[in-house]
């Protein structure tokens, strides 16, 4: 019989400083990705129930902020919106990586690079505010995400749960055990290699004085966000598959590289010709 999945597909509207900002919950991609689907047994619907890879839950933020100043509302409405797809997006990740990786790989791959992202976005609101009001203080606690697993544990735990998910998860964590394995040698095997990104400073054109602070601010973010991806990397050596670094450190940095750079073409572009072009400079590789 066929058991239809929960929905979490659930609207708030915050008023924040006049402004209505729609706040998703989180919940709705994953939640939705096998909603509609018929399952053709018995069997079948066992499975996708057993393999479902939940949906990642993420405290709000706009219930905790002060009065917003007018001049700040802007900004604060498409970080808070910006916080919205950052879920979104990992929980189409979640549910496009079933079956990857060990037990740890949903942290590694997608909860933890939330929670950078989540830092990064929130510290840029409470800047905001504090440009013109006082800046608020203990955000940061906001960030962390966790996962709703439908009753299901996410990692290796699923590898048990559904026969027809078996033969994929158990490859994975075969993988796994022989990376392990490996970064008991000594040698080149333990190795992680370096993070390689397109240099952004050159590729601008002249700064106007009145963006100068800002593009300043997010170039030494891009050499911080290398910097944390470099650390990742040599932390999970011997973790996940054969795809690992690129869902869990390369994927994720792309994409903290690709709003760093919007940032700085629109902080650019406010006063002069914005660049174009500058998306192709995100994508970054590994050296080993």
């Amino acid at each position: 019989m066929s058991r239809a999945l929960p929905k979490y597909n659930k609207r708030r509207v915050l008023m924040i400083g006049g402004t209505a900002a729609v706040v998703l919950s989180g919940a709705v991609i994953a939640g939705n990705a096998l909603a509609g689907e018929t399952s053709k047994s018995g069997t079948n619907a066992t499975t996708k129930a057993a393999t479902s890879p939940g949906t990642v839950n993420c405290p709000a933020v706009a219930p905790s902020l002060p009065a917003i100043p007018a001049s700040a509302q802007a900004e604060v409405t498409r970080n808070l919106t910006l916080l919205d797809t950052q879920i979104a997006e990992a929980n189409k990740r979640l549910v496009d990586t079933v079956g990857q990786g060990g037990p740890n790989f949903v942290q590694n791959a997608i909860l933890g690079p939330l929670k950078d992202k989540r830092v990064a976005t929130i510290n840029r609101i409470a800047t905001a505010i504090g440009r013109t009001a006082a800046k608020p203080t203990g955000l940061d606690s906001l960030a962390p995400c966790t996962l709703n697993a439908n009753g299901v544990n996410a990692g290796g735990a699923a590898a048990t749960a559904a026969p027809s998910a078996t033969a994929t998860q158990q490859a994975g964590n075969t993988g796994n055990t022989g990376n392990t394995g490996a970064t008991g040698n000594t040698g080149s095997t333990t190795v992680a290699g370096t993070i390689t990104c397109p240099d952004v400073a050159s590729k601008l054109p002249a700064i106007p004085a009145t963006a100068q602070a800002e593009v300043t601010r997010n170039l030494t973010l891009l050499n911080t966000q290398i910097t944390e991806a470099n650390t990742r990397l040599a932390n999970t050596v011997g973790q996940g598959g054969p795809n690992f670094v690129q869902n869990a450190i390369l994927g994720p940095l792309a994409d903290k590289r690709k709003s760093t750079i919007d940032r700085i073409a629109i902080s650019i572009g406010r006063t002069a010709a914005k660049p174009t072009g500058l998306d192709s400079l995100a994508t970054c590789t590994l050296n080993k």
